[in-house]
């Protein structure tokens, strides 16, 4: 607990100077005088019958110098103080609200309080309610209670915490001082809540599947390991769901079911990237590929307009339109179209080699055919779809859980959709074959034996599931937190996270 505390001081000083320690250990002695005459700066419960903005609604039209007989009990945080406390801003989960704390109102037990409170406390009033002359509504103060002393001062010269290493390390020092943040982490809560609903009210179930698992599958991603102790057995933090959601679609216990899983990537940080993230994956039995750009089309421009009122969206300045029609193209006619070359005429892989060379671009040995074309696709295509965009039938090579093209034996069914350059959706026609599902795993595993980390690892027992009978089957995953970046206009994936990682001081 001490070098908690110390941490917290020193985080303060760094940005406020050496005063926060001398404030520190001037709150502990008005703690201290506070408990010597009886008032407990820690008590346990306070009856508040309001939040700010519910007093702010119900007396809009209290005109300026009226005042009621109405009795409330509000609570909150101090952020400002005038006059020797006799005006205070209280800041709750919804607003601020003055309140107006007069000697003639209080009795000496409170006086006493007042003169001992900060900014930063968390009080309990119980006044009536007024405007005041210049318009302000207010609660005249009768009562006054200490709900939680603040022993560290609120930072300084804040306007919103502008410092992003302090914003993400002490969120709640964010959430504190900055409205916009408290705004976005609603949001999301909203975001999600839809993205449930929506899913709920197509008749899929909702279901869970481990977050431990003895194969990390389901995505060409690198996991982080861990270990069982009772087991004695090495286990994987979940890189995706999707696997055992298949199982799940085989098992027969849904012809829909979805989960918004938390997933674990042992990888690089970036403003799209956190190693703990949320996704939102979805399999729809006798479905294909086609359904699924449709789901993701409805899922998104519905929640955009539940949550946001519209279908079109500012992102970092740019207009996007999320209402439907959206684009379908495919992966060979985006490089096409963008590079002039050609991957319906370029067959080999040393002519795709040669094709990425004479735009500048150098690939790897161990690459084929497909993995470079989604290569070029990436570095000269990808940061262009700004407009929502489903890019479809993906290499084979790539793609060792989707079905192989109904017309193209190189390619297979899937489609990412693209919005802002990213990719926020990623769907398949789900691999229902168990000896071409068990082929491909064993070609992720020669990509692994030859120094690809995030290559699939084999799981025998899916493809065991897989034989007894899977049907036609459309999955589809989508990145809740990105989606969340998108529409609230958040830069960083930090921003939408309210505890991302970071890397210790």
């Amino acid at each position: 607990m001490e070098e908690q505390t110390k941490s917290a001081v020193e985080t303060l000083e760094s940005s406020e100077g050496p005063s926060a320690s001398r404030i520190r250990a001037s709150r502990i002695e008005k703690m201290e005088a506070l408990r010597a005459e009886g008032i407990e700066p820690y008590p346990y419960k306070f009856d508040k019958t309001h939040e700010n903005a519910a007093l702010q609604r119900k007396y809009e039209t209290l005109q300026a110098g009226e005042e009621t007989e109405d009795i409330v009990r509000v609570a909150g945080r101090i952020m400002a103080s005038r006059n020797t406390g006799m005006f205070i801003d209280l800041l709750d989960s919804s607003g601020k609200i003055q309140i107006f704390c007069h000697k003639e109102n209080l009795t000496e037990t409170d006086l006493k309080l007042l003169k001992r409170l900060d900014v930063g406390d968390i009080i309990g009033a119980e006044g009536t309610v007024r405007r005041t002359p210049r318009g302000e509504l207010s609660i005249k103060v009768q009562k006054l209670m200490l709900l939680s002393k603040s022993l560290l001062p609120l930072p300084e010269k804040f306007h919103g915490l502008t410092d992003k290493e302090t914003r993400y390390r002490q969120r709640y020092l964010d959430l504190i001082m900055n409205e916009e943040a408290r705004d976005t982490l609603r949001k999301r809560s909203g975001i999600v809540s839809a993205i449930r609903q929506f899913f709920q009210e197509q008749g899929f179930m909702e279901v869970e599947t481990p977050m431990l698992q003895t194969l990390a599958g389901g995505a060409a991603a690198r996991p982080f390991v861990t270990y069982h102790n009772a087991l004695d057995l090495e286990m994987y933090m979940r890189i995706a769901p999707e696997l055992y959601l298949k199982r799940l679609i085989v098992g027969g216990i849904s012809e829909k079911v979805f989960e918004l899983n938390r997933n674990f990537r042992n990888e690089g940080l970036s403003p799209k990237h956190n190693p703990e993230f949320t996704m939102l994956e979805a399999y729809q039995a006798y479905a294909d590929y086609h359904d699924m750009m449709d789901l993701t089309e409805n899922l998104m421009s519905e929640v955009a307009q539940k949550v946001l009122g519209s279908q079109t969206i500012t992102y970092q300045g740019r207009t996007i339109h999320l209402e439907k029609p959206w684009k379908r193209i495919t992966m060979i006619d985006a490089v096409r179209e963008e590079t002039g070359l050609d991957f319906d005429k370029i067959s080999t892989r040393s002519e795709a080699e040669a094709a990425a060379k004479s735009i500048g671009l150098e690939v790897e040995p161990a690459w084929g055919w497909g993995k470079i074309l989604e290569f070029i696709f990436e570095e000269r295509v990808e940061p262009k779809l700004i407009q929502p965009t489903h890019v479809i039938d993906y290499p084979k090579e790539t793609s060792p859980l989707a079905k192989v093209h109904r017309k193209d034996s190189r390619l297979v069914e899937r489609f990412e959709t693209r919005i802002n350059g990213w990719e926020v959706a990623n769907a398949f026609s789900e691999l229902s074959d168990p000896l071409d599902q068990k082929a491909r795993f064993e070609a992720q595993l020669a990509a692994r034996e030859s120094g690809d980390d995030e290559a699939h690892q084999l799981d025998e027992d899916y493809v065991t599931a897989l034989e007894f009978g899977m049907p036609p089957t459309g999955g589809l995953g989508v990145g809740v937190d990105r989606l969340i970046m998108l529409l609230t206009d958040s830069p960083s994936i930090r921003d939408v996270i309210a505890f991302p990682t970071m890397r210790p001081r």
